[in-house]
């Protein structure tokens, strides 16, 4: 499909930074084929009216656990080892394969509504996720969720089915694949070191939960005489595209390791907060040049995942405790949801940003709300003011998945029936 977007606001490469601009767009097949002056004999198929609106490239969910959005409300206000181990894990023991699809579903549909084109994913049952995000038109990168100890059944189990995933979706090209050794506290060292061996054989980028919590710090230093980053770093790990959600923990020696083994950090601001796990030291990571990204986590912890919402949070987060209003700007955190993000995932030259030659995963949002007009610097309103619903058209890859609101490669009305049938009988 050909599509024309005319005069609309877009935010446009600036630097490290963007800036509203506004031109015309055009989308040819999957990619962004020219922004400004229409390519020479181009014939659009549709043409989108840009008065009042604002296009952006999707936002990127660089963390999250999708299958998990039926749990969203169901294991509140409590401390992180509890919510974990004595609300979640049991719900998951009950959860069928097909509870993780419509649960994916739904998380789809969630951040599809607020502009997100990416996600990144841990999730625990094989390729229920992956269906969804395939059927969905959404671009994610999956990561099998790994626990083991050393060259255990159940570990070497998990990793076989990794690899039978990514060999069952080869054929979609929004599908990219890593492997999630899910924490140093269910994967012991040896079970880690496996896993840095097979990713390396493989090709493969790791994305695994580092420094989340207090006790995981104390227990990792107990065990292993060393923080969580640096027992990843000695494993080997960081010798592979790595992606390390929180870190909320991390010291000034993690930092310097992940600063100097090109480690992306994902910060989710309100599941730390939610948890009582506290803030992830932003500031003084991107002194030390680490790439920050900015994830939701999942909607058990969140219990949103909305990017936007997670943009306002890290912004306003660190101006407050380090008292200090010029501290994490609105273009670091749109940077972050997008281009930095897409860095992480090895996306960087297919997306992220609205460039010539680029995928056209593309947001539009309607700056004729209450919550934006009026318009004085739409960057600052994203982080600022907006709450995710102004969003009203979505394309992915060229195709066009939402439409003034509407879904056109998901059955909203289904997956809510579906997800409220699961939500009675495990939750």
């Amino acid at each position: 499909m050909n599509i024309g977007i005319k005069n609309i606001t877009a935010l446009l490469p600036d630097g490290e930074n963007v800036k509203p601009e506004v031109t015309s767009v055009y989308v040819s097949g999957k990619t962004i084929a020219a922004v400004g002056a229409a390519p020479e004999g181009f014939k659009a198929d549709k043409v989108i009216d840009g008065k009042d609106r604002l296009l952006m490239p999707g936002l990127i969910n660089a963390h999250t656990h999708s299958y998990m959005a039926f749990m969203r409300n169901a294991a509140d206000d409590l401390p992180f080892m509890d919510w974990l181990f004595g609300r979640v894990d049991p719900i998951e023991q009950k959860m069928t394969d097909e509870d993780a699809y419509w649960g994916a579903c739904l998380a789809i549909m969630e951040m599809m509504r607020c502009g997100t084109t990416c996600f990144n994913d841990m999730q625990m049952n094989i390729c229920q996720t992956t269906r969804a995000a395939e059927e969905s038109g959404m671009r994610a990168v999956i990561c099998r969720g790994l626990v083991g100890n050393g060259d255990d059944e159940a570990g070497s189990s998990r990793l076989k089915q990794a690899f039978d995933e990514m060999e069952a979706f080869k054929d979609c090209d929004r599908l990219s694949f890593r492997l999630g050794p899910h924490a140093p506290y269910t994967c012991d060292e040896a079970y880690l070191r496996i896993v840095a061996q097979r990713a390396k054989e493989a090709g493969l980028g790791i994305h695994m939960h580092l420094s989340e919590s207090s006790s995981e710090v104390v227990n990792c230093r107990k065990d292993y005489g060393c923080s969580p980053i640096e027992l990843a770093d000695r494993c080997g790990l960081f010798e592979l595209p790595f992606i390390a959600a929180h870190c909320v923990k991390a010291d000034s020696n993690d930092m310097d390791i992940l600063a100097a083994k090109g480690v992306s950090v994902v910060t989710n601001p309100a599941s730390n907060m939610k948890l009582g796990n506290g803030f992830a030291p932003i500031p003084e990571m991107m002194k030390k040049g680490i790439n920050i990204c900015l994830g939701t986590d999942d909607a058990a912890s969140n219990n949103s995942l909305s990017i936007i919402h997670e943009m306002s949070l890290l912004t306003l987060i660190h101006k407050g405790t380090c008292r200090n209003p010029e501290t994490v700007s609105a273009q670091d955190a749109f940077r972050f949801a997008t281009i930095n993000a897409a860095k992480a995932l090895g996306l960087d030259k297919e997306t992220g940003s609205v460039e010539a030659g680029k995928k056209a995963d593309l947001a539009i949002y309607n700056m004729k709300s209450p919550s934006m007009w009026p318009v004085n610097n739409p960057v600052a309103a994203l982080s600022y003011s907006a709450n995710g619903t102004e969003c009203e058209t979505v394309i992915i890859d060229g195709e066009i998945t939402m439409d003034k609101g509407e879904y056109l490669t998901l059955d909203a009305e289904r997956i809510y029936f579906e997800t409220e049938k699961i939500r009675e009988r495990i939750c």
